[in-house]
């Protein structure tokens, strides 16, 4: 899935060139105005990589209605804007495009980063129709996405600017992380996020919300929630995991979060909540089986982090819905309960 999609503005998102006439700026093109605006309805972010003073992107604004995720004006090279955007927002290339109207430009960004879509103006129209552009499901977590990134940027500048320590801004920003049992009205963004998560996703593989509503019914599993919110607002539903608890050994068959979670206390909360309510279940252990890709580094760090070890002579089980054929290998992350573990952050809220 594509999550961002970054515009070019000379003869690209506008109808001319911003600095040949300062007294006739230029207009935005309609039909490229429409799919900015079609895109962002999906929860796809809008971002500005352009060889232009800042000020062309609040003209950009004005003239879109819309408030772009990410600004990067100046006049390097493009591969560095788009760098420099995806540093921003915490992406990785294969979830952005690239939009420019000189071959040139395409050209240059492609060479430095491959794995970006790049798009030629001409070609919007169809590529808004494309399946890296048309998510299955789209709740209303997804439609607020670029809100959501406009208070990431005001928490992560103030952060920058307080003087304690991480878990001091936690507490100061007043962060609640509420872990609870999933229900019916939860299925569709559960069904959203292993599409939309790569950086924090166990499985990498999309799962129906037919498979999330049987597990709800099922004996010997639990399907668990992670609310997120502090002051700079409410990011609603970020994650989730399902649990095999039908045994001592708790195995954990999907582990997803947000990337917008990152920093913020919320996969550490959820792996210690996970060690507390399985050795309180009388569990000896608790398993995460986790495929091994360069997407998901950034969940194998947290649990190592955490404690959890690869164990190599541990099978890595994973249900039918919880596989591909393409998946690559699966570890299995295991932390033993027979030790006392940490309490639980206090901004966390357990089921």
């Amino acid at each position: 899935m594509i999550k961002c999609l970054i515009w070019d503005l000379d003869n690209t998102l506008f109808t001319g060139v911003y600095l040949e006439a300062p007294d006739q700026r230029p207009g935005a093109d309609p039909g490229r105005s429409a799919v900015l605006a079609e895109l962002a309805g999906r929860g796809i972010l809008q971002a500005i990589a352009s060889k232009n003073p800042p000020e062309a992107a609040q003209y950009a604004s004005e003239l879109t209605g819309h408030e772009f995720a990410s600004v990067q004006c100046g006049w390097g090279a493009k591969s560095a804007a788009v760098s420099a955007v995806l540093d921003d927002l915490g992406l990785v290339p294969d979830e952005v495009a690239f939009v420019d109207d000189e071959a040139m430009e395409r050209a240059q960004v492609a060479f430095a980063l491959p794995d970006v879509l790049v798009l030629a103006p001409e070609d919007l129209a169809d590529a808004a129709q494309w399946p890296q552009f048309s998510p299955p499901v789209v709740t209303a977590e997804a439609r607020r996405r670029g809100e959501l990134y406009a208070e990431r940027r005001v928490r992560r500048d103030e952060a920058a600017a307080f003087g304690g320590s991480a878990d001091e801004f936690l507490r100061y920003s007043g962060t609640q992380v509420r872990i609870a049992l999933a229900d019916l009205a939860d299925l569709a963004r559960l069904h959203e996020l292993p599409v939309r998560t790569h950086q924090f996703n166990s499985t990498g593989v999309p799962v129906a919300a037919k498979t999330f509503a049987e597990l709800f019914s099922s004996a010997g599993h639990q399907v668990i929630t992670v609310r997120l919110s502090d002051k700079f607002g409410d990011d609603g539903l970020v994650g989730g995991c399902v649990i095999g608890t039908a045994d001592r050994s708790w195995r954990v068959q999907l582990l997803m979060m947000s990337c917008r979670a990152l920093g913020r206390g919320v996969i550490g909360g959820l792996l210690a909540w996970l060690c507390l309510a399985a050795r309180q279940a009388g569990a000896s252990q608790v398993v995460v089986a986790c495929v091994i890709n360069r997407r998901n580094v950034p969940l194998r760090i947290a649990l190592t982090s955490a404690g959890f070890r690869a164990d190599a002579d541990l099978a890595a089980d994973q249900p039918p819905w919880a596989r591909a054929d393409d998946q690559g290998r699966i570890a299995a992350y295991v932390i033993g309960l027979d030790q006392p573990r940490p309490d639980l952050p206090d901004w966390v809220t357990p089921a």
